[in-house]
């Protein structure tokens, strides 16, 4: 792994939002995601996000013959923390459960068999010219502590907990953005070619290749390709990008 300047992350300013379930990732994160998305209004300073997991713990399994023989991993969950400065109608329903009724005096009623809130959740975190973003299709919203009112001085918060579901097809519950990568925008043919400039990163797939520029221009030879991060290959073959390997004459 090469040494990456640009990479880094000091958080400066962020934003939580959320959105019907399936809502797609924006187009551009440097600025306020279009609706449906929907910020969850002030959050705190110092406690900005958290990220818990649980599972995921290792087992050697062996056999007579080789007591270490291979491992094997347990499936891991996620969940994420974020504290609310707000107590608006919208932030205590996400808190107390997406049913907690508006009474006919205007009170939200705290449930007791609530039931946390299904959307989609987007956090937007901004480092000076680099915006990392978490996105998760899928999931539930719910209190993940007591409210503590600890001073008179102090902005009081709803801890909320965010825990990444399934979604469709999907094998991820949620993705983040790589910071400080490099877009391929020429590719040099070979056994397998490489892609340029210098420490670029490797499209994922055959469609990801539009505007990759080809290096010959004409058709590659037998044999040729490029190797692409989803597994597959591909090859320039005079006109356009075709999966798989030149074929001979």
């Amino acid at each position: 792994m090469a040494q990456n300047d640009n990479a880094t992350l000091v958080v400066g300013a962020g934003n939580f939002y959320t959105a019907p379930v399936g809502t797609a990732f924006p187009n551009d994160i440097t600025s306020a995601p279009p609706e449906p998305w929907e910020s969850v209004g002030h959050t705190s300073l110092e406690d900005i996000f958290s990220f818990t997991s649980e599972g995921g713990e290792t087992t050697t399994l062996g056999t007579l013959q080789a007591k270490a023989f291979r491992s094997s991993v347990s499936p891991r969950t996620e969940s994420f923390g974020i504290n609310i400065h707000q107590f608006d109608r919208k932030s205590l329903r996400l808190y107390f459960g997406a049913n907690a009724p508006v009474l006919p005096n205007g009170l939200v009623g705290a449930p007791q068999a609530p039931t946390p809130t299904v959307c989609a959740f987007l956090a937007i975190f901004i480092d000076a010219e680099n915006v990392f973003a978490i996105y998760v299709p899928r999931c539930e919203i719910f209190r993940r502590e007591d409210i503590e009112i600890q001073d008179a001085e102090s902005l009081v918060q709803l801890p909320l907990s965010i825990k990444p579901l399934i979604y469709g097809n999907n094998t991820w519950p949620f993705a983040v953005t790589p910071l400080g990568g490099i877009e391929a925008t020429g590719a040099t043919a070979g056994t397998p070619g490489i892609f340029t400039p210098p420490g670029a990163d490797v499209p994922y797939s055959l469609e990801d290749l539009a505007g990759v520029t080809a290096d010959p221009a004409t058709a590659w030879t037998a044999g040729q390709y490029v190797e692409l991060e989803d597994g597959s290959t591909a090859y320039w073959d005079g006109d356009s990008w075709a999966a798989g390997i030149a074929p001979g004459e």
